[in-house]
């Protein structure tokens, strides 16, 4: 009978999601053989009693399997010498601060499997944790909405949302939500705040799961073309909010269309050559009061909020319509230029201070309040675990029979995992040979 490992998370004490439950433990003994030992541990989202009703055995220390799954890096001196470990290890760019985690692990001859490059054969990935991640920011970001609001002295129910550890689940707080939503359709809101525009940037499933939260509270959509003029008309109720979902047709342009150019949006063309466009998403900007970031960005895309921009705009008014921002994404001075660094689930936010170019790390204060967790998806550990879990059971079988002793070549792996494949035996594959110059620069180092 094969065996894997479970390892306790201890990243942060934020961490308690777990990349197989005790559900599919089970599944894993009854239908196809294989066992698992689970390190103890206080701190995860299912106790280890659930995974001893489920069949797993329980061990103090990491487990001595074969195979050991986890969900975060895991400390250097925990790894073993020719043992394979499935989690996400955030090296494939080359990352510095991993560097030496993936040296070592090359030392000991392991072998590291990559949740992130579990893919199907368009490159699409099959394993993650997206749709967690826009739910737990979208709380986070109506309660920093909340936070703002109380700051500049609007009463509103915001300021009743809490932060989403602070709930019991999603469940507890979609039904919170819902009663707040409830006030604002018979109180509605002050006329001050009002049209209430919440942007949503990007369509995916991260999006999906931030607009499936927002869209407990009362509210009507708006196409982008609409949110300039909603305001000026008029026709707009303060018993609701406005939601406005942005494609990539919505924030470029082509350089050329100045000069009279006109040319129905092609979506691929702009992802291979970005630099063939100008970002137009500033026009939208004033107008919004929140908005969410769930765009993928790379340096070579246009910004959507740039720092010049809000400096602008608090320089213009104390209070702009432009309030908060749910950067889900979470780049470092990327599509929103002012997220300087990432936030905790204790304290998911700060405010950018234009005019110094600055944050302000607790409290409030002048500036743009931006919730920029890294690590969302913790949040709610056992929603985004089920839904991990489940995706990865239809892969565990094959990563836990698979003989490891044979060169790559004949590794008998199903193929959306062997993709995935970052080092075998303590040697880059094939498709990850560029990231030895990173591995060699960290040493020279």
């Amino acid at each position: 009978m094969n065996v894997i490992g479970i390892r306790k998370e201890d990243k942060n004490r934020w961490e308690r999601r777990v990349p197989i439950v005790p559900k599919q433990v089970k599944g894993l003994k009854e239908g196809h053989g294989i066992e698992t030992r689970v390190q103890y541990s206080p701190n995860r989202a299912f106790t280890d009693e659930e995974y001893k009703e489920a069949g797993a055995t329980i061990v103090p220390d990491v487990p001595d399997a074969q195979v050991v799954f986890a969900v975060k890096e895991i400390p250097l001196q925990y790894f073993r010498k020719g043992h394979t470990y499935v989690f996400f290890a955030h090296v494939i760019k080359g990352q510095e601060y991993n560097m030496p985690m993936l040296r070592r692990m090359m030392e000991l001859k392991c072998t590291l499997i990559d949740y992130e490059k579990i893919t199907d054969e368009k490159g699409r990935r099959l394993v993650f944790f997206g749709k967690e991640a826009g739910q737990a920011g979208m709380i986070d970001t109506l309660w920093a909405l909340g936070r703002r609001l109380e700051y500049e002295a609007a009463a509103t129910p915001f300021s009743e949302v809490k932060r989403t550890i602070d709930y019991q689940g999603l469940k507890e707080a979609k039904a919170h939500l819902k009663e707040l939503g409830e006030r604002i359709v018979r109180e509605g809101l002050l006329e001050k705040l009002c049209p209430l525009i919440v942007g949503f940037a990007g369509y995916g499933n991260v999006s999906r799961g931030a607009q499936e939260v927002f869209d407990v509270l009362p509210h009507e959509e708006i196409s982008p073309e609409e949110v300039e003029h909603l305001k000026n008309k008029g026709e707009y109720s303060s018993n609701v909010l406005y939601k406005v979902v942005f494609k990539e047709e919505h924030m470029v342009e082509l350089k050329e269309h100045a000069k009279g150019r006109s040319e129905e949006f092609d979506l691929q063309d702009y992802y291979d050559h970005p630099e063939k466009y100008r970002g137009v998403f500033s026009k939208y900007v004033p107008h919004l009061t929140a908005l969410m970031n769930c765009i993928y960005w790379e340096k070579r895309y246009p910004r959507l909020v740039t720092k010049a921009q809000v400096k602008e705009l608090y320089s213009s008014q104390e209070y702009p319509t432009f309030r908060v921002v749910g950067d889900i994404s979470c780049d470092y001075e990327g599509s929103i230029e002012a997220t300087m660094h990432s936030t905790d689930p204790g304290h998911p936010t700060f405010i950018y201070d234009p005019f110094r170019d600055t944050i302000i790390e607790k409290g409030q204060g002048r500036g743009l309040t931006i919730m920029a967790v890294d690590n969302l998806p913790a949040e709610l550990p056992r929603e985004s675990s089920i839904r991990f879990s489940e995706a990865l059971y239809p892969f565990v079988p094959s990563v836990a029979n698979a003989d490891y002793s044979v060169p790559f070549d004949g590794l008998d792996l199903a193929l959306e995992v062997k993709r995935a494949v970052i080092i075998y035996h303590g040697e880059l594959t094939p498709d990850y040979k560029y990231i030895q110059q990173f591995v060699e620069e960290e040493v020279t180092e």
